[in-house]
């Protein structure tokens, strides 16, 4: 070795910060590893809400039914009893940075036993910060107060972070993890190496692997490629949940080089009611009193084919698209067309650009007429002239939109199920258009995890000295909950970061 720390933990993100600070706090020495040149990675893209729990029994049963059977309970259940603890760790990291930790209880996404135990912790305010002013890029305000509250934290403890300096390989000694290649140098790793280095949402190799649909883009960050997959498979881990990832639909801009698929505008989620049509609007922390949509979904053919609002746009608004024509030997969906008419243009900005990197500058009008300038949606006077622009069929197209505006009239949307609070007609030209991808946020997939957070090779058995945490091998298989990641980034950040620094 080049030289050796206890505990090196590879990603600066929530979840890599969480694991340092643990792992300093147990009594190692602590290297932090950044293959970017800034921190942050999709962390401060985020709401920054950590899901919390009031009652460990109730969210254990909502864990449950969401991952279907993807997930050991045993693992599980450790999540839920640490949901219920993690916010006093959000008030000591808080502290150090004189921020305000604000709790909010909001039901979880889905209609399942125990969705009404959690809330969030979220960081309100911190004294002398300003996200806008003091962050290169376009993340959200909520994840970026957060993450100055870990870098300060960081900070103060005096640990080593390197930036820009990528882990290339984990170094193995017999059996046990004992350091890893990066910048150059041989670095061991006394107690155990800490992944914490996020997804594959920027890696077309590995989506090709494991998803069905295809193109994916990436909607908010280019840093996580599946390093820290690649590196615990040559280990020997077992992976899980490589096929789901925390997604909705968005537009391409016309410029090449940014790299980003565009978020569209963000609307509060809904709990739907006992009989799927009540709903209550609520968004993460508060503020959200309009949850009109002004827009519809097409397939190529003009034909809608997906509620575009369902209870929790941002997890699974993506999936009606992933549906493969043989016919046509095409994702028939991929792309597909958003349309708005005039009112809906100006009701406010359709986009929602949302992204760490320092070298993008992009920010969405008001009225969308600048993106209409750029190319980005274009518009039409008639659906007819929509129809031969797009190459849709008219007659269809045309009896779509008719069969939309009654449901908009009646307040009963017979084919798809959109909640009347959110339906507008599209009745007053110029008509604004434009095509439409499945996005991704972040991947759930990755190396399996015990509820230590101890990688596991494909016999269920401990692969010595290698830990991950954050959205890295993610818990959730089957459904996502708002927060749920950064959750685990703290909880599991946390107990990858004590596991390792009492490793012998």
């Amino acid at each position: 070795m080049d030289e050796t720390f206890d505990v090196v933990v590879v990603g600066y993100g929530f979840a890599g910060a969480a694991a340092a600070v643990a792992a300093h706090d147990a009594g190692a020495r602590v290297l932090l590893l950044e293959k970017m040149p800034y921190p942050g990675g999709i962390s401060i893209c985020s709401a920054g809400g950590v899901r919390i729990s009031r009652d460990a029994d109730a969210s254990f049963e909502y864990l449950k039914a969401t991952n279907a059977g993807t997930t050991p309970e045993h693992v599980m259940r450790c999540l839920a009893d640490d949901m219920a603890r993690i916010a006093d760790f959000v008030r000591e990291l808080a502290a150090v940075s004189g921020a305000k930790v604000d709790i909010t209880w909001a039901k979880a996404n889905y209609p399942f036993p125990g969705g009404d135990s959690f809330g969030f912790a979220g960081i309100k305010e911190v004294p002398g910060f300003d996200p806008v002013r003091d962050f290169k890029g376009r993340g959200m305000r909520g994840g970026t107060r957060l993450f100055k509250v870990m870098t300060d934290n960081v900070a103060k403890r005096g640990i080593e972070v390197r930036m820009a300096c990528p882990a290339e390989r984990l170094i193995r000694d017999g059996g046990r993890v004992a350091g890893v290649v990066a910048g150059g140098r041989r670095i061991g790793a006394a107690r155990g190496v800490i992944l914490a280095s996020g997804g594959f949402e920027a890696d077309p190799e590995l989506q090709m692997l494991y998803w069905q649909e295809k193109p994916v883009l990436p909607a908010v960050f280019l840093g996580n490629t599946g390093d820290g997959i690649r590196m615990a498979q040559d280990m020997g881990a077992a992976l899980w949940h490589m096929w789901h990832y925390h997604g909705t639909y968005g537009l391409r801009h016309s410029d090449p080089d940014y790299p980003y698929g565009i978020r569209l505008r963000r609307l509060p989620d809904w709990v739907p009611g006992a009989d799927g049509r009540k709903a209550e609007i609520q968004g993460f922390f508060a503020g959200y009193s309009d949850a009109r949509m002004p827009w519809v979904i097409v397939d190529r053919t003009g034909r809608r084919y997906m509620n575009e609002y369902p209870p929790y746009l941002q997890d699974t608004g993506h999936r009606a698209m992933a549906t493969y024509d043989p016919v046509s030997q095409s994702y028939s969906r991929i792309p597909s067309w958003l349309i708005v008419d005039e009112d809906g243009r100006r009701h406010g900005p359709i986009g929602f650009p949302n992204y760490n990197d320092p070298a993008q500058s992009f920010s969405w009008s008001e009225d969308n007429a600048k993106e209409i300038a750029a190319g980005i949606l274009h518009q039409a006077d008639s659906i007819a002239d929509l129809a031969a622009a797009t190459g849709m069929e008219q007659a269809a197209l045309e009896e779509t939109i008719e069969r939309w505006n009654r449901a908009c009239d009646t307040g009963d949307d017979r084919d798809f199920g959109r909640l009347p609070e959110t339906m507008m007609p599209l009745r007053k030209p110029p008509f604004t258009y434009g095509r439409l991808w499945p996005l991704c946020a972040n991947t759930q997939g990755g190396p399996v995890h015990d509820e230590r957070q101890r990688v596991l090779n494909p016999y269920d058995e401990v692969i010595p000295g290698l830990y991950v945490a954050g959205e890295l091998g993610s818990v959730f298989g089957h459904l996502y909950m708002s927060g749920g990641n950064i959750s685990e980034c703290f909880i599991g950040g946390k107990r990858a970061g004590e596991e390792a620094a009492a490793n012998a």
